[in-house]
């Protein structure tokens, strides 16, 4: 039997009321794109909403390469502060992982700084302004395992 199935990595996360901000500054640091955006007074649901929501948003849809992150804006007393997760962004580039850092570490919350690790040329921890957690990652190349010959 054939496997047409492709794994795309896929995170939903929702917001309390920072959503576009949120998206727009992952749009830029991440160098993605915001391929929809629809907002609260303009869905199906916009009778649901809070009278000062119309201008929420209800869904949208950031792109960077093969990663698709969805998101939206809840009312605060459905909304959830984010928890027991981070999102781990990995790069080959110890360059991209310092610039990619430092930009979502602007006005966040550095828990480890970037840095040189036993498993990584650069790995870094943060939560950034909008309460999300991030882990930039940076792994060594790979290095050959060589065999140990036995007597």
């Amino acid at each position: 039997m054939a496997n047409d199935m492709a794994l795309t990595p896929h995170l939903s996360i929702m917001f309390d009321g920072q959503c576009e901000a949120a998206f727009r500054f992952y749009e830029r640091c991440l160098s993605g794109t915001i391929s929809f955006m629809l907002t609260w007074g303009d869905s199906p649901a916009a009778a649901e909403a809070p009278p000062d929501w119309a201008g929420k948003v209800y869904h949208a849809t950031l792109r960077v390469e093969d990663f698709v992150m969805t998101g939206g804006d809840l009312p605060s007393d459905k909304y959830e502060k984010p928890r027991g997760f981070s999102i781990v962004l990995g790069t080959d580039s110890p360059a991209a992982a310092e610039r990619i850092f430092d930009e979502l570490a602007q006005s966040g919350r550095i828990v480890m700084p970037l840095q040189e690790t036993f498993w990584a040329s650069r790995y870094g921890a943060l939560v950034d302004q909008f309460g999300l957690a991030w882990e930039v990652n940076c792994e060594r190349p790979a290095e050959p395992i060589l065999s140990k010959s036995r007597p």
